[in-house]
């Protein structure tokens, strides 16, 4: 974010698109797109309504999202962690992606991480590094 700079505020989406382009960020036309769309969006922090009103947000972008912003209790499933849950036997099969689907999977997740005494947010993140193989701050 810091080398996007001010663009992200201020700058037109072509402007956005462009910076971003420099920076070599993955799917720099649309993900252009939706910060200049979401810009003009009044926030709430509530998941289900950045899902909702969110161009190009759903359950894990908006999950993760609020975790950025300090908020807990919300799980980001993307591929590495819904394969760590298929290993340790949480889930049987990584399933197709709902609304209904991903408020379950996050269900058995947080129930698994009361059982092991570690918060949801953190396990998440461990099983995401292990499969990753990276350390994010």
């Amino acid at each position: 974010m810091e080398n996007v700079g001010e663009v992200i505020f201020t700058g037109s989406e072509q402007q956005i698109k462009e910076r971003l382009h420099q920076l070599s960020c993955r799917f720099y036309n649309r993900r252009a797109e939706y910060i200049f769309f979401a810009r003009n969006v009044p926030i709430q922090y509530d998941r289900e309504y950045l899902a909702e009103n969110i161009k190009g947000f759903g359950y894990k972008e908006s999950s993760h999202f609020l975790r950025n912003m300090g908020y807990s209790g919300y799980a980001i499933l993307d591929k590495h962690v819904l394969n760590a849950m298929v290993e340790f036997g949480i889930i049987k099969k990584r399933p197709t992606m709902s609304k209904k689907n991903y408020l379950l999977l996050e269900k058995k997740l947080k129930k698994f991480s009361d059982e092991l005494g570690i918060g949801m947010d953190e396990l998440d993140f461990v099983l995401w590094s292990r499969k990753s193989g990276e350390i994010l701050k």
